[in-house]
């Protein structure tokens, strides 16, 4: 990532908010942990990422916490407008970082346009942030999801969904993540890409 026009600056304020999650991960507040994981896999999967890209993928989960799930109506069309609102906001937060930070319009709103999932299924860069952040999900998130639901079939269906948005290459990498998982997190998976 270049270090002109801001670009440092965004990150480290995209990190500076994201270091107040109440929620953690191997001891680190998790939209800090994930925000840094989300780039690091956005650069393994696209060496050459754009600053948009990667600032996109560093703050996918921006001040996610401040917009509380249960804010929504139980069921999947809650949760479907709970992330259709994270997103906008994680968006909107975004581009008033870059735009504090100065860096140049285009790349702001380019950002801003990838954090917000315009153009999944048909826009390279979404669908590599796509790839990022799902398998940082199943590196972070997965665990607390089975613990939480105590229902493998439920958890396997969200990993099925989670799978079915990704790019081939986006698959094999979540292949070589969940080797890694404990036990039960390793089950789940397999069951899930089994269907």
């Amino acid at each position: 990532m270049s270090d002109s026009g801001g670009v440092a600056e965004s990150r480290a304020a995209i990190d500076a908010a994201n270091a107040a999650d109440p929620r953690s991960h191997d001891g680190e507040p998790l939209a800090l942990a994930q925000g840094r994981r989300a780039e690091e896999w956005v650069v393994r999967l696209d060496p050459e990422a754009s600053d948009a890209l990667r600032l996109a993928a560093r703050a996918h989960h921006l001040r996610r916490w401040a917009l509380s799930r249960s804010d929504y109506p139980d069921g999947r069309a809650g949760y479907l407008r709970w992330r259709r609102a994270q997103r906008e906001r994680h968006a909107r937060d975004l581009a008033a970082i870059l735009d504090e930070a100065r860096v140049d319009g285009s790349v702001a709103a380019r950002a801003a346009q990838i954090v917000a999932k315009r153009g999944l299924g048909s826009d390279p860069e979404v669908q590599t942030f796509e790839d990022a952040v799902s398998l940082t999900f199943l590196e972070t998130e997965l665990r607390s999801v089975l613990d939480r639901l105590d229902d493998d079939t439920k958890a396997a269906d969200i990993v099925a969904k989670t799978m079915a948005k990704m790019s081939a290459a986006g698959r094999e990498q979540a292949v070589a993540v969940a080797a890694t998982l404990d036990e039960r997190s390793y089950l789940v998976f397999t069951e899930a890409t089994s269907r």
